[in-house]
């Protein structure tokens, strides 16, 4: 399958009128098609199934390289998976390609669930994502919170997923004067997931670093406790 092949399949799934609600929706300038992400989703699990790693990652690649919004979308899906075998390099490689390119919140998104189950079957790679940290792009900065959410949700995480946990939030402490609205909410978001599994830790840090978050922040942080 090429990518050409994709996009016509996604097109042709599309809602009619859809394209026009969701340019407007997404303010950014980029090719819309109008297909749900259901529809989206449906396809790429079909292609999971079919493609070698090879031919996924090339579909993946021509898909992102098209600029459309939904071909980026299932760019991100064909690569959402906790089993990627052989889990070499490249899928991983192929996803931080496209971090510095993030330029809106769902795009960004659906490719950080998928960096998320790469990060967890390898949590080394997390030397990787430290470098988003100081990145000038707003969305890379984020995307070091929100690719990382796995280790806020661990009941009983092991010693590497604890050790991944606490550098973390070191990112996150280190976020706190950028008052950014995205920034503040992968911090709030980061901490209310931890406080379903280690509330005393979020409480600690909400009682070291809470006065430099912003109150709506803060309390969004706190909502579980």
């Amino acid at each position: 399958m090429t990518p050409e092949h994709a996009i016509a399949l996604i097109k042709a799934a599309s809602v009619p009128g859809k394209a026009a609600e969701m340019a407007a929706y997404h303010k950014v300038d980029r090719p819309y098609l109008g297909t749900a992400n259901p529809a989206i989703e449906a396809l790429c699990k079909a292609w999971r199934a079919d493609l070698t790693l090879e031919d996924r990652l090339s579909v993946c690649a021509g898909l992102w390289h098209s600029n459309i919004h939904e071909a980026r979308i299932a760019a991100a899906k064909l690569l959402t998976q906790a089993r990627i075998r052989p889990d070499d390099t490249a899928a991983w490689q192929l996803i931080c390609e496209w971090v510095p390119q993030f330029d809106a919140w769902a795009i960004a998104d659906h490719t950080c669930i998928a960096a998320q189950k790469r990060l967890v079957a390898d949590p080394s790679r997390l030397d990787t994502v430290e470098a988003w940290t100081t990145s000038p792009l707003m969305w890379q900065r984020r995307a070091a919170l929100v690719a990382t959410l796995p280790f806020a949700r661990f009941n009983h995480p092991d010693p590497a997923q604890s050790e991944a946990r606490e550098r973390v939030l070191i990112w996150a402490a280190s976020y706190l004067s950028d008052k950014d609205w995205f920034i503040q909410k992968a911090v709030a978001w980061w901490l209310r997931d931890l406080s379903k599994h280690d509330a005393a830790r979020t409480a600690a840090f909400l009682a070291e670093f809470g006065d430099l978050m912003k109150p709506w922040a803060r309390k969004e942080a706190a909502q579980y406790l």
